[in-house]
């Protein structure tokens, strides 16, 4: 009946309310032990990757749940306990944000690649290669918009909703490729045809509620995160000062 669906659906909404209160709990225990829910991007998971594995090595009661959906997930709800972001600051009420690292992005492309097409030496260059670019048109990841800007679109002769998806292809030689630094510069199967640049790349933050970020699981892995991040950028700045 009617009523019968009216009810049904309040009962729904209490039950994801009382999941949502128990996630919460959940990361308020006052030790480092239990379930922890950490979210990013995916391109994101060659910096939070590190942290998260040193931070079991230390903690090793911590039960982990890494999420990389692209959806901006409820601090407030407890749909997640750290949160790690690109792009613009966010603004969402009650949350502590704190600034962790530049998300450094550069061109790549595998050796058969280069080696059927050439290798371009500048951005002059490019008219004449094959780009692997994002489903959506409007994408809105800086180095997306950079060469919806820069380069014709019938030379985007490969398009992907998925990045792992887009990456594979550019190791598989379709054509040239963004990859965040970290990523491209560890992997044998790619070369870097461009090194990153600002226009490319966008700023990270760690995002907890108000009413979790004091608490010791929280606080261990926003210090985890800061660590391994401010690491892994020393790391890029001397490699880019040798080469």
């Amino acid at each position: 009946t009617e009523a019968g669906q009216q009810i049904l659906a309040v009962g729904q909404a209490t039950e994801d309310q009382f999941s949502q209160l128990a996630a919460r709990i959940a990361g308020a225990g006052e030790e480092v032990s239990g379930e922890l829910i950490v979210t990013s991007l995916l391109t994101l998971s060659g910096m939070v990757l590190p942290a998260l594995s040193r931070l079991m090595e230390a903690h090793p009661g911590l039960r982990l749940r890494y999420l990389t959906d692209p959806r901006v997930f409820r601090l407030e709800y407890g749909e997640a306990h750290v949160a790690i972001r690109a792009g613009g600051r966010p603004t969402e009420p009650d949350n502590v944000v704190q600034p962790l690292a530049r998300h450094r992005v550069g061109l790549y492309a595998s050796p058969a690649y280069l080696e059927a097409h050439g290798r371009p030496e500048s951005d002059t260059d490019l008219a004449g290669h094959r780009f692997i670019g994002a489903d959506a048109r409007d994408a809105r990841a800086p180095y997306f918009r950079w060469l919806a800007d820069h380069v014709a679109e019938e030379t985007v002769v490969f398009r992907g909703n998925d990045q792992e998806a887009q990456w594979a292809a550019i190791r598989q030689g379709i054509g040239l490729g963004f990859l965040p630094w970290i990523e491209g510069s560890n992997d044998p199967r790619l070369v870097q045809v461009m090194a990153p640049r600002d226009e490319w790349s966008s700023d990270i933050w760690l995002v907890t509620h108000v009413d979790l970020h004091r608490t010791p699981k929280v606080q261990a892995a926003v210090k985890m995160l800061k660590e391994t991040a401010a690491e892994l950028c020393r790391g890029i700045e001397g490699l880019e000062a040798a080469g």
